[in-house]
């Protein structure tokens, strides 16, 4: 559990401000790397199935999350059914920035500026513990698929691919 003072975001204090329990996981970030969320797997030794990354997403016109695992891509079409929109796509990541107040390879699903739909794939239910971002690059939060389901009143579904 991180402690306050000790480097806390919004993400980390949503967590704390919802009573989850989190372990804080801060590994080596190295500026330019492409695949955040394969490079923070290899760098904290976990399976990449157990590593979800986060997309912000545009439903119908309208921002959403959408959490799979760092070794999947993302299904527009399975997230697309799963929050009711006719229409899915990849956000623009200057408005990916401004709706979560996260830099690109930062963003977590916790702690945005204002709660959006949530789909989190369905393998996340197959592990103890997930790993996603904490709000820093560099640093990913540990969190039981529960906490994490129940802190984002998120939807679980079959949204990745491959």
């Amino acid at each position: 559990m991180v402690s306050p003072g000790s480097g806390g975001t919004p993400a980390t204090d949503a967590l704390r401000a919802a009573g989850v329990g989190f372990t804080v996981h801060r590994f080596d970030h190295q500026p330019g790397t492409e695949g955040y969320g394969l490079a923070a797997a290899a760098a904290l030794g976990v399976e990449t199935d157990r590593v979800f990354k986060t997309l912000i997403v545009l439903a119908d016109g309208r921002p959403a999350v959408a959490v799979v695992p760092v070794s999947t891509s993302l299904s527009l079409r399975l997230t697309a059914v799963a929050l009711g929109a006719k229409r899915v796509e990849m956000c623009p990541v200057d408005q990916a920035q401004r709706a979560t107040g996260y830099v690109a390879g930062g963003i977590s699903p916790f702690g945005q500026r204002r709660r959006l739909p949530t789909v989190i794939d369905e393998t996340c239910e197959l592990w103890d513990t997930v790993f996603v971002s904490g709000g820093r690059r560099g640093m990913d939060v540990e969190v039981h698929p529960a906490d994490l389901i129940a802190a984002l009143d998120a939807q679980v579904a079959p949204i990745s691919a491959g």
